[in-house]
């Protein structure tokens, strides 16, 4: 069968899903109980991604690469179960690799991609959780103690220093620098 070039049609395919039912044992339960915490305290909390196919992850991986140039479309590796190819060709045959780059770039910027995906991504096992959270005014949020903090700081989102806190004690880590990402690790 003939591959199919690389492009923004790859994007919608191998979707994340957006449910916290998919995410792994303790994660889950914690992410669960710190977004009701939140959503009690009056925090409005939206779910982008949860658990990642590996093959989403690798097409996410190889088009950042390609598109900062770190890898010559050319080289990237066979991927199982994608018949995707990177390499674009002029009509006579020779490699395009403005449109090849162009292709890759296209794809980055559809799926919104801040950081270099990893391969071994969280997301992948279930161990990471994207979501956009913000609120008006001060929050008041139990952490998993009972205990309820009331946060009155900005940002009033999910970069908010105090809230991450509350979020650690469910076992749920922000991220430092990428906005929606929480996890296991933080990373």
């Amino acid at each position: 069968m003939a591959k199919e070039l690389s492009g923004i049609v790859w994007v919608s395919r191998f979707p994340d899903t957006r449910t916290t039912s998919e995410l792994a044992g303790a994660f889950r339960s914690g992410c669960e109980a710190f977004i009701a915490a939140a959503r009690a305290g009056g925090a409005d909390v939206e779910v982008s991604s949860t658990r990642r196919p590996k093959e989403r992850a690798q097409l996410m991986h190889f088009s950042w690469r390609v598109h900062k140039q770190t890898l010559n479309p050319q080289n990237v590796p066979s991927l199982p179960g994608i018949n995707i190819e990177w390499v674009h060709r002029r009509a006579d045959g020779s490699v395009d690799l403005a449109a090849s780059r162009a292709a890759a770039t296209a794809m980055v910027n559809a799926y919104d991609i801040a950081f270099q995906p990893s391969l071994t991504s969280l997301h992948v096992v279930g161990k990471a959780i994207d979501m956009t959270i913000s609120w008006s005014g001060s929050l008041s949020v139990a952490e998993k103690s009972g205990k309820v903090r009331v946060i009155a700081s900005t940002p009033r989102s999910g970069m908010n220093l105090d809230f991450r806190k509350v979020g650690k004690t469910y076992g749920v880590l922000k991220h430092p620098t990428d906005r929606p990402h929480w996890s296991t690790t933080g990373h």
